[in-house]
């Protein structure tokens, strides 16, 4: 069981105890053990055809209930005495699940310390610039993560409409430990990919958390916008995800994903240390991306698998960032940081580029089997990743 144990950074009991104490409702469902899983405390989700049996299943123990007309689903929220039993009422009847928690991946192990030991922020030299590069046709990249902020290294480009982060959601003056998140792994795949269209959509929170039914809706937010463009998403990153009490991907997610198709999709393997499975990554259909070290092994903090599909560098990469300004307003500069989420862009990058030479998706994920392959054998000792204490400001 040595491999299955969480091998530093936060688990979810901690997490648990961290965003419940910000008010966020949640439940830690069979902790410790085999189902351990995080849901939204009295939520349970149910599409529109079987919503009238699930009423009439609960009506004695409903509170209210939201109906999402985009998704044709209804969001039940349970009375206070049932709440913490919403994982056993939704085993009890079929047509209606939970809303699992999603981990944004990197929240599990490490952060960039924005402020050094607290004043001032401790200094790297700039990352370079990616070049600049238009693709034609294009090749459009849909990053679903905490937004992305109009960095230079995004303004200017074609096709580019920031989606500007939310730095101190909880109001205690500091960044919030994921705050600048999607700005990072967007420069990532800039990086690796600079002509390609940046699509950047906000459905993970600051704090590191986000759920099955904020996934789904930013996926289709993010089909409908290419919709109503003219211009199809190629590929999808998904940075966060969760595991579930019975080790089943969402049916909420899973159908949203499907509608995807033809993009690849892209999603980070979880920074738990484990085999267990981590959705969306482990679907069938979705490249799953572990972190692999200087080394080239997979990293001790990465999750691995047999669906695990491709093993990235995610240690120590290095992006662009945004920060706070004592005072007020913000600064944009560069970081490091480490966590799958940052080895899925590397891959998503490789998929683009594939792409943008020939247009099919089966060639492209081919080219990434061929270049980080997933099978890599685990190494003894663990790379150096923790926390990052260095950023670096654009004046």
């Amino acid at each position: 069981m040595d491999h299955e144990q969480q091998r530093g950074g936060l688990g979810l009991a901690e997490l648990h105890r961290i965003w419940t104490s910000y008010g966020h409702e949640m439940v830690l469902h069979d902790a410790g053990g085999d189902s351990e899983c995080l849901v939204r405390r009295g939520e349970l989700l149910a599409p529109a055809e079987s919503l009238d049996p699930v009423l009439d299943r609960y009506r004695r123990w409903i509170d209210r209930v939201h109906h999402d007309e985009e998704l044709l689903l209804a969001r039940i929220r349970l009375r206070d005495a049932e709440r913490d039993h919403c994982v056993e009422l939704a085993r009890d009847t079929s047509g209606v699940s939970v809303n699992n928690v999603h981990v944004g991946s990197p929240v599990m192990f490490g952060t960039p310390v924005m402020f050094g030991t607290g004043a001032e922020a401790e200094f790297i030299p700039p990352v370079p610039e990616p070049p600049a590069a238009q693709w034609e046709p294009p090749v459009v990249v849909g990053v679903l993560d905490t937004g992305c902020d109009p960095h230079p290294w995004f303004t200017g480009r074609p096709g580019f409409v920031a989606a500007p982060e939310v730095l101190d959601a909880d109001d205690d003056s500091g960044q919030d430990r994921q705050a600048g998140h999607g700005t990072f792994v967007s420069g990532v795949v800039l990086q690796h990919a600079p002509g390609a269209v940046i699509r950047p959509q906000r459905v993970l929170s600051s704090l590191g958390f986000t759920d099955d039914l904020t996934v789904a809706t930013g996926l289709r937010a993010l089909r409908r916008s290419a919709e109503q463009r003219g211009v199809p998403v190629d590929v999808v990153v998904l940075t966060s995800g969760c595991h579930t009490a019975d080790d089943e991907c969402p049916e909420i997610l899973a159908a949203e994903l499907r509608e995807m198709a033809p993009a690849v999709v892209v999603a980070a393997a979880g920074n738990h240390g484990r085999t267990r499975p981590f959705w969306p990554a482990a679907l069938p259909e979705v490249v799953g991306v572990a972190a692999t070290g200087p080394d080239g092994r997979i990293a001790e903090f990465s999750n691995s698998g047999d669906w695990v599909d491709a093993a990235a560098p995610g240690v120590d990469v290095r992006s662009c960032f945004v920060r706070m300004r004592a005072g007020g307003g913000r600064s944009f500069g560069y970081a490091r940081w480490s966590g799958t989420s940052f080895a899925a862009p590397r891959v998503a990058a490789v998929i683009a580029t594939a792409l943008q030479a020939d247009r099919d998706p089966e060639r492209a994920r081919a080219a990434v089997a061929h270049i980080y392959p997933a099978a890599v054998p685990e190494t003894d000792v663990a790379p150096e990743a923790g926390a990052v204490p260095e950023t670096a400001a654009v004046e």
